[in-house]
């Protein structure tokens, strides 16, 4: 292995950790320079990879207890996606590939929201990672967003409407806005089925607090008028989703991307339908939500 050494983007938020081989034993002192890297840019590409599902598995759980994939994902057809047997409830398939015109895996090749990684759970994963299998030439990009330089920079007025505030986070759509299979179209935002959380919440390594939203549709603001919620959410979010807070991931094949599901929110760019794209992905069991 060559010396690790860490390159930020440049953006507020992202940098690239060179000198690692995933596939090969790593010691305690270079995945504590890994996770103090994590920490300080919230999210890491490692380019270059050429790891199995087994190694995915072993590295997420250096970052804590693996997650089980989701019921929905599980259930499809991924004979052609080369998850290992024993790996299938821990890496999901993110994938465009159809075999006998099935998918082999979720979220096919449209644009994905803003959005954090299952919030609408009481527990929400503390951590995803993405491998990159294969990769079309262009489109499919993903973006993320500092919330933490989102919530910093808030406007006063708008600190002070959301402090001590908690939100619904829509479990009934999918990051595309489709509705999941079982849950019907909620027309009243009051009753959208999901977990609550605070609007701002406490990282619980960094002690750093960052706005915490989910995503935009379905989402409700417990105890205001719809009206009101809607307009607070709007400002909120359209000062969260500013470029300025942003990093795009152009992906090519052994790329491996670990973010922090705490404080960072993502978005994937569509592509052209008819071509492929493979990604393996585990998650991290996460913590209570603290209010910031």
């Amino acid at each position: 292995m060559s010396e690790l050494w860490i390159q930020p983007t440049g953006a507020t938020l992202a940098a690239d950790i060179h000198g690692v081989d995933l596939s090969s034993a790593m010691n305690d002192t270079t995945f504590g320079r890994i996770a103090e890297a994590w920490a300080q840019h919230l999210v890491l590409r490692f380019s270059g990879q050429k790891i199995d599902d087994r190694i995915l598995m072993a590295f997420s759980a250096r970052f804590g207890e693996l997650d089980r994939v989701p019921i929905a994902a599980a259930s499809l057809d991924r004979a052609d996606s080369d998850v290992v047997a024993d790996a299938r409830d821990w890496v999901a398939v993110i994938s465009s590939v159809k075999k006998d015109g099935k998918a082999v895996g979720s979220l096919g090749s449209y644009e994905l929201v803003w959005h954090t990684d299952m919030s609408y759970n009481p527990l929400p994963p503390r951590a995803s990672l993405l491998y990159a299998l294969e990769v079309p030439p262009g489109g499919g990009n993903t973006g993320f967003l500092n919330m933490y330089a989102a919530y910093e920079t808030l406007p006063d007025d708008l600190k002070r409407a959301i402090d001590g505030k908690t939100c619904i986070h829509d479990s009934s759509r999918n990051s595309a806005g489709e509705l999941r299979r079982g849950f019907q179209r909620t027309l009243d935002v009051r009753q959208t089925p999901g977990a609550v959380h605070p609007l701002v919440r406490l990282h619980p390594v960094t002690k750093r607090k960052a706005l915490f939203l989910g995503r935009r549709p379905g989402a409700y603001i417990h105890g205001l008028p719809v009206e009101e919620s809607e307009a607070l959410l709007d400002a909120v979010w359209a000062h969260a989703t500013q470029e300025r807070f942003a990093w795009y991931q152009k992906w090519r094949a052994g790329d491996l991307v670990l973010w922090d599901n705490r404080c960072v929110m993502h978005r994937r760019d569509a592509f052209d339908e008819s071509l492929r794209r493979l990604m393996h992905r585990t998650q991290i069991v996460g913590e209570a939500v603290l209010a910031g």
